[in-house]
């Protein structure tokens, strides 16, 4: 095997191991808090994830599961989802695809 293609195998499996953990944070951090409703559909770039809003939540809510970094001021985290997300407004539907901050 060369150099390069171990390289590339160590990468793949650095970034794989990263998504597990980071997968697995977010669902005891949702579980936690009794509302394990948010499905996670995929990890981006810059320390957010996509999920999608359950019934019955609302930015608040989801910032409020997120807040478990020590995160002082929730509505921080309500603004960093407006604005990753280009919201007008903090209203949201069931079914939306939103990107969350993982940190």
């Amino acid at each position: 095997m060369s150099n390069n293609r171990r390289r590339k195998l160590a990468r793949t499996f650095v970034g794989a191991s990263l998504l597990i953990v980071i997968g697995a944070g977010f669902s005891s951090s949702l579980t936690d808090h009794g509302n394990a409703s948010t499905e996670i559909i995929k990890t981006g770039t810059a320390g957010y994830m996509q999920v999608v809003v359950a019934s019955g939540e609302t930015i608040w809510s989801i910032a409020q599961m997120l807040n478990t970094g020590g995160r002082s001021d929730l509505s921080s985290v309500v603004d960093q989802i407006v604005s990753a997300n280009g919201l007008a407004s903090t209203d949201i539907k069931p079914g939306t695809k939103l990107w969350v901050p993982i940190k």
